[in-house]
């Protein structure tokens, strides 16, 4: 990995921080966070399956007791 410096730029109200060439953007979206060190990390944004409708109804969310016993308790079995 070689090392790259980047300058912060300012464009309208945002600060902007060029992309180099070398590197290959792996999505179109990323979610930004900034560590208490001063870090700022860039992380590809991904669909959250479990509140995709689609994913949802195309998967069994049944499940079985892993002892094959009775369900105890106040388990709801799902239909």
């Amino acid at each position: 990995m070689n090392q790259m410096t980047v300058k912060i730029r300012k464009v309208g109200n945002s600060n902007t921080l060029t992309v180099p060439n070398t590197i290959t953007p792996q999505a179109k979206e990323y979610d930004v966070f900034q560590g208490r060190d001063g870090m700022i990390i860039f992380m590809p944004k991904h669909k959250n399956p479990f509140l995709d409708e689609a994913f949802i109804r195309t998967h069994d969310w049944s499940q079985t007791e892993e002892s094959g016993g009775t369900l105890i308790g106040e388990e709801i079995p799902l239909k």
